[in-house]
């Protein structure tokens, strides 16, 4: 009798857990639909509207859209202008990734260092990360004028050259322009993420192997650099996700300019769809851009949810 009973409890519980099991789905169902409905409203759809419209002649001079399959995509492979654009994008991306991880670091080292201020100077590094981007860049222009600005100020004063550079009128002063300024606004996130990382060393090692005789030099290649190899790997696929998308920097400063010296892939649709009115040629220009971005977003969640 005590056995049936216990029976008749041992289901009664089970079929209460699976009740409460009911109900929290359907709670979390209700959660999720806001959630849901956003996302489809705000990334969804206009993504797969986006590349529909790549398919399509269509341009705000013709509102009635024309079916011309791949032909886009056909223009843009033969345009040596946007085919440019990937290169120069290349070359953005990788310059200034790889100046923004060596000056992040570098900054970190620093921060890693017990002195007084330590603290004031690690929240006034963060101004350039506050700071709107389009201020930023206007400031780096003016710094950056052939006439007045403040860089030639300084290399006329110290001798180093005789007349103003032009810069921002120079294809390569150009782009080292547009990578020193991104660079200078990524430095405080890269910085963040390397002092963690830092944080996390065993100071011990460090100072055992300075009693060793190590050279600070050594200590960051034998040590500090294989302990933030994780670190790298994330920050650089961040860095490079953050700067293929790019725009408004490049725009503010130097408008893709010089003879289309800067003009990056998000300059080049922006032309497109803004300039030119040709929508259908920038949504192609788009979808390339999302599989050129692609890769990098999957080695960065790779890496990021990877478990050693």
């Amino acid at each position: 009798m005590a056995s049936r009973q216990g029976e008749q409890d041992e289901v009664s519980s089970r079929h209460k857990r699976g009740s409460l099991k009911r109900t929290d789905r359907r709670f979390a169902y209700v959660i999720l639909v806001p959630a849901m409905t956003a996302f489809l409203v705000m990334v969804a759809y206009p993504f797969i509207d986006a590349m529909s419209m790549a398919f399509y002649q269509y341009s705000i001079y013709d509102l009635t859209p024309t079916f011309i399959g791949f032909e886009n995509f056909v223009a843009i492979l033969t345009d040596p202008y946007v085919l440019g654009s990937w290169v120069t994008t290349a070359i953005f991306v990788v310059g200034t990734t790889l100046l923004t991880m060596f000056l992040g670091l570098s900054w970190a080292l620093l921060m890693y260092q017990d002195f007084r201020g330590r603290g004031v100077l690690r929240t006034m590094t963060l101004l350039p990360w506050i700071l709107p981007s389009t201020v930023s860049a206007f400031i780096w222009a003016w710094m950056l004028n052939g006439k007045y600005g403040i860089v030639n100020v300084m290399l006329i004063g110290t001798g180093l050259v005789e007349t103003p550079v032009q810069f921002l009128s120079d294809d390569v002063g150009a782009m080292m322009a547009v990578i020193l300024t991104r660079a200078w606004i990524s430095i405080p996130l890269f910085m963040s993420f390397f002092l963690a990382g830092l944080q996390g060393m065993d100071f011990q090692q460090i100072e055992a192997a300075r009693i060793d005789g190590a050279s600070n030099l050594t200590v960051v290649r034998r040590l500090i650099l294989p302990h933030l190899k994780p670190v790298f790997l994330v920050t650089g696929a961040l860095g490079m996700i953050g700067n293929l998308q790019q725009f408004d920097i490049i725009y503010a400063l130097t408008g893709g300019g010089p003879v289309r010296a800067t003009s990056v892939l998000s300059i080049e649709v922006f032309r497109q769809a803004f300039e030119n009115w040709n929508l259908g040629m920038a949504s192609a220009i788009g979808v390339l851009w999302v599989f050129t971005l692609m890769p990098i977003v999957v080695f960065y969640l790779r890496s990021l949810f990877r478990e050693d």
